[in-house]
């Protein structure tokens, strides 16, 4: 393994991939260890993502701390702790057009949090070598491309929103303590992901839930922007891989290779709810509403993740048809976690059962 993985702390665990990780930890027949989610908690932080971890494993081998990757003191205290040995950092804001509007929360949480997790893996691990630092980031940190480029792992960065540039400079300050401290660090970047427990302000879970309260489906610009999907479990068997097998210094892309224009996206989306609830294939497409296009909106992404094929075996096990398939069904089966999600009603669980304790 690149590192020992019997006790990981994941930062952002309550979040969309961060929970999704956690769950396919514990379905691997080969994962005996212990999970800590440290996770602040802001709006998209949802631990009733993980309430069937909570209840099966809580107390033995999941830990949950309530916790800002930002303040050392309790960052370095939950790695003495619990003797971590690999930090998967996936806490982040991570919202384009948030960032657009509010960018100090960006900076604070996906700079100044990397490097406190940084600082605190390397005061609690010294020189040992047989840990891991991994650090989760995105695709949209190489910037734009044309219409038959790809990303590769040495592709010059060329963020262009405020969200983009601060996991260009985490993903910066990740790579330096490697090379000046031999920190043993490892980095993936990653197409856009797709799945269940996705927070309802990105295109797919949003597009689901104002087709089904039947809401305009606003579409930036001409919906001629290219993203490339990953879905979620895929996602997570790649970064699972790297733990077991990465090489300490290195950056791995991790992409769907499953280019879809939005407009495109969103129309397969309007026949796969509509065939769902017993509706005529072209039902929901009435909805789709062009709006002003986002400042800066990047024109395309596409992942070239030879690398981590070659290097780790790994490769996508869900197709495109099958993962949305999923995805639209999980939604329609869940209207409580939405109801829970648009209500707020969530914050008042986590009162309950986290920040009273």
């Amino acid at each position: 393994m690149a590192s020992s993985a019997s006790t990981l702390l994941v930062t952002g665990g309550a979040g969309f991939i961060g929970s999704n990780f956690i769950h396919y930890l514990f379905k691997q027949a080969d994962f005996t260890g212990t999970v800590i989610n440290v996770d602040k908690l802001t709006y998209a932080g949802n631990p009733e993502n993980l309430s069937d971890i909570e209840k099966e494993h809580g107390g033995t081998r999941y830990f949950f701390e309530k916790a800002d990757i930002c303040d050392h003191e309790k960052i370095s205290a939950v790695v003495e702790k619990y003797s971590i040995d690999t930090v998967v950092n996936f806490a982040a804001e991570s919202h384009v057009d948030r960032s657009i509007f509010g960018p100090k929360e960006f900076i604070q949480t996906n700079i100044v949090g990397t490097f406190t997790l940084l600082e605190a893996a390397k005061k609690v691990w010294g020189a040992r070598q047989d840990v891991l630092f991994h650090h989760v980031s995105t695709d949209e940190v190489y910037g734009s491309l044309g219409e038959t480029d790809f990303f590769h792992e040495n592709t010059p960065y060329a963020p262009r929103s405020p969200y983009s540039a601060s996991k260009a400079a985490s993903d910066h300050l990740v790579s330096a303590y490697f090379y000046t401290y031999h920190l043993p660090v490892t980095i993936s970047n990653c197409s856009n992901n797709y799945g269940p427990f996705h927070f309802p302000e990105k295109l797919i879970p949003l597009m689901i839930l104002n087709m089904l309260e039947e809401k305009p489906l606003p579409v930036y610009g001409d919906g001629k922007n290219v993203r490339d999907w990953l879905f979620v479990e895929d996602h997570c068997s790649a970064i699972y891989a790297i733990l077991k097998k990465g090489r300490h210094g290195e950056t791995y892309n991790i992409g769907g290779e499953n280019e879809w224009t939005n407009i495109e996206l969103v129309n397969l989306l309007c026949e796969k709810v509509a065939e769902k609830n017993n509706k005529p294939r072209e039902y929901y497409k009435k909805l789709i509403t062009f709006v002003n296009d986002r400042p800066g909106h990047d024109r395309r992404y596409a992942i070239n993740c030879d690398k981590i094929k070659n290097e780790l075996g790994w490769k996508q096990a869900v197709t495109f048809a099958e993962g949305l398939d999923r995805t639209v069904t999980w939604y329609l089966a869940n209207p409580e976690w939405i109801e829970h999600i648009k209500s707020g009603e969530y914050r008042t669980w986590l009162e309950k059962n986290y920040e009273t304790r």
